[in-house]
């Protein structure tokens, strides 16, 4: 996001925990300013040096690898700064624009790809997604409250992601250790992280446009379809079929329903609103762009 926002004009400052790397910030072209978004006096004083025209607020610590079993405890440090921390931010950035990442994976499970009018999952919801939820929910009504504007992504990927030739999914994937859980059912709407910059870039351009928005890619895929083409785009073994009670046994309620029941997002409003596009139609041909060599090349073709 740095190296995009940095080329089209802005000025750019990063939040960095005290004690934190500042150095990809800087070589990406930032400016650095510390303080710790659960800190609300470090946080002022931070904002108050960086005095930003635009707040683009990315709070997260989600851990590298998540045990789905435990998901409300690997996600708690991550729901206090969705919540405590961009009312902090909010706080701290009075009158600065305001845009805030949130998640489209968030809606109750139903027919074809959900719209930003669509309702959440709050019936039926595993109980370890609930407090991730809530503090989504307290994340837009923070936001919107400012008048700003909530990105809606997908599953990320591209560099640095689960998702990266290095990242964790992609070496269980190489290794066999992702099956296809009760049908594998669920439907995932993805989003490349340059796709995040680019509408992040025409969202600080875009003043007037404020609530949610869906930013994903155009086409929803199920889990059954497009696991088994990134084992195949991988060299890797076919992803093996596990009942889904079984399963529950080792990922629990939430892993079992992140498998069969999530929702794909629906994206029009985005690229209507802030004439964005994705780079990738559909994460088959993203897959294959980054992760096939040859056969990628093949496959992205033919998608």
């Amino acid at each position: 996001m740095v190296p995009l926002l940095t080329a089209v004009g802005h000025d750019v400052v990063g939040l960095v925990r005290p004690g934190g790397d500042a150095r990809a910030l800087m070589e990406a072209g930032a400016g650095v300013v510390t303080g710790d978004a659960l800190d609300r006096e470090s946080l002022h004083r931070a904002v108050r040096e960086a005095a930003p025209d635009a707040v683009v607020n990315m709070l997260t610590a989600i851990p590298a690898t998540i045990d789905p079993k435990r998901l409300s405890r690997d996600f708690a440090l991550t729901n206090r700064l969705r919540t405590e921390g961009t009312g902090n931010l909010i706080d701290a950035a009075s009158g600065a624009r305001i845009i805030s990442q949130g998640l489209a994976y968030g809606y109750q499970p139903g027919e074809g790809p959900a719209d930003e009018d669509a309702p959440l999952w709050r019936t039926g919801t595993p109980k370890e997604f609930v407090p991730v939820l809530d503090a989504l929910v307290e994340l837009e009504r923070l936001t919107t409250r400012a008048g700003g504007l909530v990105l809606r992504l997908g599953h990320l990927y591209g560099p640095d992601s689960i998702y990266a030739a290095d990242g964790s999914f992609t070496r269980q994937v190489r290794a066999g250790k992702v099956p296809l859980v009760g049908g594998g059912n669920a439907v995932f709407s993805f989003t490349h992280a340059d796709d995040v910059a680019a509408a992040v870039a025409a969202a600080l351009d875009k003043q007037d446009v404020t609530g949610v928005l869906n930013l994903v890619d155009d086409e929803p895929a199920a889990l059954h379809e497009w696991l088994p083409r990134l084992a195949e785009i991988l060299g890797a073994p076919a992803p093996r079929k596990a009942p889904a009670a079984l399963a529950r046994l080792a990922v629990g309620g939430w892993g079992v329903a992140f498998m069969n029941w999530l929702r794909g997002a629906d994206n029009a409003r985005a690229r209507l609103r802030l004439d964005w596009r994705p780079r990738y139609a559909s994460v088959l041909q993203g897959f294959a762009a980054e992760l096939g060599g040859e056969l990628g090349g093949e496959m992205a073709a033919s998608a």
